[in-house]
């Protein structure tokens, strides 16, 4: 852990994040504000054929949150719905290297975020692909 309680994981992902910014060809979104800090996560999915193609996300939040929706964005491309349905609070908590206790709200912005994103993709029936 750093010096600030943070993993190098999760500096890597505040300092350099990864697939920040719009997917304009989302089809599945899931957004998440925690009441008590006021941290957001829009994020945006493509998914086709069961695969989630690309994931993009925009939050406004502190190190932990940025870290936790970039590093969330890296576990789910590439992953089948069943995988990325698989990835809980406590798994990206551990993907992180840890966080302070202070900071588990991060892990719990990511993980229903992403749970209100497939919830939204089942619930249109989990057939639109991008574009049509």
């Amino acid at each position: 852990m750093t010096s600030e309680g943070y993993s190098e994981i999760v500096m890597e992902h505040f300092e350099r994040p990864r697939n920040s910014g719009p997917l304009d060809d989302a089809n599945a979104i899931g957004y998440m504000t925690n009441p008590v800090c006021g941290d957001t996560l829009l994020l945006m999915l493509r998914i086709r054929d069961g695969r989630i193609e690309e994931a993009r996300w925009q939050s406004d939040g502190c190190a932990a949150s940025i870290a936790a929706s970039s590093l969330l964005s890296e576990l789910v491309r590439g992953a089948t719905l069943e995988e990325a349905s698989a990835i809980t609070r406590e798994s990206v908590v551990e993907a992180l290297g840890g966080l302070p206790a202070s900071k588990l709200h991060a892990s719990v912005l990511a993980a229903d975020a992403l749970a209100r994103a497939l919830a939204a993709w089942e619930g249109r029936g989990g057939k639109r692909e991008a574009g049509s």
